[in-house]
């Protein structure tokens, strides 16, 4: 079994549902109603993209296959919780999700300086992680096909797809 099964509905009201079962077969879920129905299942599909072809461990799905809830995200008192990977996740999503709504493609140069830019102007530590031009290409292909599986997926229906971390750094 995957570290996590991601399973999202397309209800028939043009809300969204998310589920994610662990590996140990406990689940969290959430329910996207409305203008989220419609904006989270292309958000969350864009994080599998970003989290797979990267290799990043404990971003969102990650750290749901480590027994987080989804509603831990919102929690103030978790933010001191996060992960450097969650955080890095977060902004290069939110950058493709810019780019899904604009059509606009940047290299991964402007990708970097972009990421660069959100941590110096919030006066973060700005991480070591830089996109390559083929990573970009492999995020922007593999969420070209889970939207387009989205897309396709009749309403009432859902998308099924498995999630595993990467292995863990050996400490040797």
């Amino acid at each position: 079994m995957p570290d996590l099964v991601v399973r999202i509905k397309k209800k028939t009201d043009g809300s969204a549902a998310l589920s994610c079962v662990r590996a140990d077969g406990s689940t969290t879920w959430q329910r996207q109603e409305g203008q989220l129905g419609r904006f989270f299942p292309l958000h969350d599909l864009t994080h599998l993209a970003v989290e797979s072809v990267l290799g990043l461990r404990r971003a969102f799905f990650g750290l749901l296959a480590e027994g987080w809830d989804i509603s831990d995200f919102g929690k103030p008192d978790r933010k001191i919780d996060m992960t450097t990977d969650a955080g890095v996740a977060e902004i290069i999503v939110g950058l493709f999700d810019l780019e899904r709504r604009t059509g606009e493609r940047p290299s991964a140069d402007e990708l970097n300086a972009q990421l660069v830019s959100y941590y110096a102007d919030h006066r973060l530590r700005v991480p070591s992680l830089r996109l390559s031009e083929s990573e970009v290409e492999q995020i922007r292909a593999t969420r070209a096909e889970l939207l387009s599986r989205w897309h396709a997926l009749p309403a009432g229906e859902a998308l099924v797809l498995p999630f595993d971390r990467p292995p863990a750094p050996s400490n040797t």
